[in-house]
């Protein structure tokens, strides 16, 4: 799943990657993949991420992992972080998710009655990034589904959703609901459509897997 997500990302695109699974697509880019990372708490230009014994302890991401500067890094205050969000400066931000509507609402902050530290930065990313995908398993630790026909848990944003990258398949929100793209290997239709809370577009002819 994350190595296909990872696949997202073009030459020169300025990337925003969420907490959770999506700070490990950059695992699966190669050594000196061109683009440039950004992180909300005022960093751009991320080389990779450090244990903490090699790691300068004033460098840390949005989640709280040690990075590492690369040639050509800039810092800047909050302020300024968010003002190129807002300006719509991202390319792409990929975020994890609790739920995912069918129209592209997004719920990925909060579950009442578990403690969450705030929405954080997710609810500027997912309103102003040219483009919005989720890393998230296909259903909740429970097995229910997390791709559904309308969102229960407090939302994020509304329809900012363009594609889904699960452990199961690969899912585009498009004006019909959702629309299966691309399986995972050892899984057919069925077991996809049993685990999605809404209806599934399928394509015609063959599905590609990965």
């Amino acid at each position: 799943m994350i190595a296909r997500a990872a696949r997202e990302i073009a030459p020169g695109m300025v990337v925003n990657l969420g907490i959770g699974l999506p700070t490990k697509v950059v695992d699966h880019l190669p050594s000196g993949f061109p683009f440039c990372l950004h992180s909300e708490n005022g960093m751009t230009g991320i080389g990779p991420s450090l244990p903490a014994e090699r790691a300068d302890r004033n460098l840390i991401d949005a989640g709280g992992a040690y990075v590492s500067p690369i040639p050509g890094s800039a810092f800047f205050d909050s302020a300024m972080s968010f003002a190129l969000v807002r300006s719509g400066r991202l390319d792409l931000t990929m975020l994890g998710a609790f739920e995912v509507a069918q129209n592209g609402d997004l719920a990925n902050w909060k579950i009442p009655g578990k403690f969450s530290p705030g929405a954080g930065g997710a609810i500027e990313l997912a309103q102003k990034a040219r483009r919005v995908v989720v890393l998230t398993t296909h259903t909740d630790r429970a097995g229910k589904p997390k791709l559904v026909e309308g969102c229960t848990l407090p939302l994020t944003a509304l329809g900012c959703v363009g594609r889904i990258y699960t452990d199961m398949a690969v899912i585009d929100v498009t004006p019909e609901g959702f629309a299966l793209r691309e399986i995972a290997e050892g899984l057919d239709p069925d077991q996809v459509i049993a685990a999605t809370g809404a209806p599934l577009v399928l394509p015609q002819g063959d599905l590609p897997t990965f």
